[in-house]
């Protein structure tokens, strides 16, 4: 390919994403911040629109639009969709699992609701593309737990699970229905230094980093030697945005692809974080979380992810921390303390 092939090639690719007008829902959690983050480089501001039905978390999208919105509003959902001319939803609006066990039938109208919303809308509106993530939660304690196959038995003990299970069976429903474009990943636990920890069964492996950098004790709700499937944030974004961009024919799974990371307990991101800080101190006090991590593998095959659109993880545990314990403060003194 000469030079001028392939800067007409780079220009038509401009072209085309500038055609595109993404919708992020939920775009001030975890995940939504950096993946709208990511979307704006990719697309450009003016393609993006963020949204969440929290409005303080407008000050997060300086690059796009944001409007609030309630996910559940069917009506004020499709309104946005058409009359901003939407061509992408990333529908990342969700309770998570801990949060879902304290109140399931919110966790439950919330995230399956919101769902067919989406659906249905794309399905009227002839959308290009749909995203939305599933998880590593759609598996149970009769799962094999090691290398967790894409294929086997699931039954979820948590709501959130039960949820995405369910909605795993919709998206794909959808697919071969009504042919709608949408495109899911299972992701393991999620570790990322630009958000707070949201109510997930994982999240000590946030709080952790957070409770170093104060230099206080942590007390972890899992016990030590509790092995979970984990993912740095920028691998996590990455898989998504090569997921979407994957030409259709490539993507062979339509209820969610198995993704996978790392696989690593408490007490080794412990150890990780001890070189950096030697007085860390650590202590491990299991609640009610350490039942639903029981339920979930302890790593994944990913397999699949790999041969259909050339998934490959970047970070390692080492890597990771380093990371984490670089960019965190930088995030800290941006929010001036607001975390709790």
């Amino acid at each position: 390919m000469n030079f001028s092939q392939g800067l007409y090639e780079v220009q038509e690719k401009k072209r085309w994403m500038n055609m595109e007008k993404l919708l992020v829902t939920g775009a001030g959690g975890q995940l939504g911040t950096e993946l709208t983050e990511a979307l704006v480089d990719l697309y450009g501001g003016e393609s993006v629109i963020a949204t969440d039905i929290n409005p303080d978390v407008e000050s997060l999208f300086e690059r796009c639009a944001f409007q609030p919105l309630d996910v559940m509003d069917s009506k004020a959902l499709n309104k946005i969709i058409k009359s901003k001319k939407v061509t992408q939803v990333y529908h990342l609006a969700a309770i998570l699992s801990a949060t879902g066990e304290k109140k399931p039938l919110l966790a439950w109208q919330l995230n399956m609701d919101s769902l067919l919303h989406i659906l249905e809308i794309a399905k009227a509106n002839k959308l290009n593309k749909i995203y939305w993530p599933s998880s590593i939660a759609v598996f149970g304690p009769n799962s094999p737990k090691k290398n967790t196959p894409q294929y086997c038995v699931k039954e979820p003990q948590t709501v959130y699970g039960i949820s995405k299970q369910a909605g795993e069976r919709w998206c794909e429903y959808y697919f071969n229905k009504y042919g709608v474009d949408v495109r899911s990943l299972r992701y393991p636990g999620l570790i990322g230094y630009q958000s707070l920890p949201g109510g997930g069964t994982t999240d000590y492996a946030v709080e952790i980093y957070h409770k170093a950098l104060k230099k206080e004790p942590f007390t972890c709700f899992l016990k030590a030697d509790t092995f979970l499937p984990m993912m740095y944030m920028p691998d996590a974004i990455r898989a998504t945005i090569e997921l979407m961009e994957a030409p259709r024919e490539k993507i062979s799974i339509r209820s969610s692809y198995n993704l996978a990371g790392l696989s690593i307990s408490p007490d080794q991101v412990y150890q990780s974080i001890l070189p950096h800080f030697p007085e860390f101190k650590i202590d491990y006090k299991p609640d009610f979380r350490q039942e639903i991590a029981n339920g979930w593998p302890q790593s994944i095959d990913d397999r699949y992810a790999q041969e259909d659109w050339g998934w490959v993880p970047a970070f390692d545990l080492e890597k990771m921390t380093a990371e984490m314990l670089t960019h965190l403060p930088h995030f800290l003194k941006k929010t001036q303390g607001s975390e709790s």
